[in-house]
């Protein structure tokens, strides 16, 4: 099978393209003939070296999540899996491959309607963005800032906040182009990336979403609105500066929030049931994935190039004949 390898951090020229035996799920997994393999972010912090602190090392295998069908199941899952379309995710690694393992618990059926490519933009940001937003405990009527908001966890982030009854959901982006598009799956106001620039604009937000980070993370704090609560839920941007908490501390009678979220404080259980619900209200037109660009698996290095260049919107899919 053709599988993706890290042959060492860098650009995305270093993603090569090699040949490796099938894989054979072992107890609690199954294997996976891909259809469509997500690109997200965190692929390209690992190819990069950011996570080097956390375990990453060159010779893996990139992706985190794939659609496909079920062709061979391990030891104690239900051989009922076989033959059916599913997502799986593969962890943080393991999914830029023509068959891919996921465990058996990760996995979550395609409904009718809903293509392969669909669900894997889906995915894991729909249900990250979900999540995020109910650990910020957004309410009906709150106002919402998405802080990056062109990306995948960003668009579902925006679409879920509109879904949810915001009163105004505000976006940070870099063009008016982006914008309009942002506006058109439910922002209200847009914003620059410093978080100004629109007439009309909340003054303080109930929540903030920020996918970005980075050094300007402090400068979100005077968004805020008295109770408000700021969730991180990614670093494009890098680590925001140690005293980054100064601003939040100085505004002490605001009573400002500040947490971070990772889906792997959620139990596989309460991620399926919320990915399965995501892809169904999909199926039904209330929710839209954002697909910036389909390419084949042999091209992910231009896939990276795309994503380092900051064109993306959405997210960009890989597909794979399994073949």
């Amino acid at each position: 099978m053709k599988a993706v390898m890290v042959q060492e951090f860098g650009a995305p020229e270093t993603l090569v393209v090699v040949d490796l035996p099938d894989p054979t799920p072992a107890a609690g997994h199954v294997l996976i003939t891909t259809e469509a393999i997500g690109v997200g972010g965190l692929d390209a912090l690992i190819r990069s070296g950011a996570l080097t602190a956390y375990g990453s090392t060159p010779g893996g295998i990139l992706g985190s999540e794939v659609v496909g069908t079920v062709a061979e199941v391990g030891e104690g899952v239900d051989v009922a899996w076989v033959g059916q379309r599913v997502w799986g995710f593969t962890g943080v690694s393991g999914g830029y491959t023509e068959r891919a393992l996921a465990a058996a618990e990760t996995l979550v059926p395609i409904p009718t309607g809903l293509s392969a490519v669909d669900a894997v933009t889906l995915g894991s940001s729909a249900m990250v963005a979900h999540f995020a937003l109910r650990h910020a405990h957004f309410a009906r009527g709150e106002s919402v800032l998405v802080r990056g908001a062109a990306g995948g966890i960003g668009v579902m982030a925006v679409q879920l906040a509109a879904r949810g009854g915001a009163g105004a959901v505000a976006v940070t982006t870099s063009s008016a182009e982006r914008g309009e598009r942002l506006r058109k799956l439910g922002a209200t106001h847009v914003l620059d990336r410093s978080g100004l620039g629109a007439e009309n604009a909340p003054a303080g937000y109930n929540v903030i979403i920020d996918i970005v980070a980075g050094a300007d993370l402090p400068s979100f704090f005077d968004r805020l609105a008295p109770n408000g609560r700021m969730v991180a839920v990614g670093a494009m941007a890098g680590m925001p500066k140690a005293d980054f908490a100064e601003p939040m501390i100085a505004a002490f009678q605001k009573s400002l929030s500040f947490a971070t979220f990772s889906a792997d404080t959620v139990p596989f259980s309460e991620r399926q049931a919320a990915t399965a619900e995501l892809f169904a209200a999909a199926s039904r037109g209330e929710l839209k994935a954002v697909v910036h660009e389909v390419l084949p698996l042999d091209q992910v290095v231009l896939a990276h190039q795309k994503m380092e260049s900051g064109e993306v919107f959405g997210r960009i899919a890989l597909t794979s004949s399994g073949s």
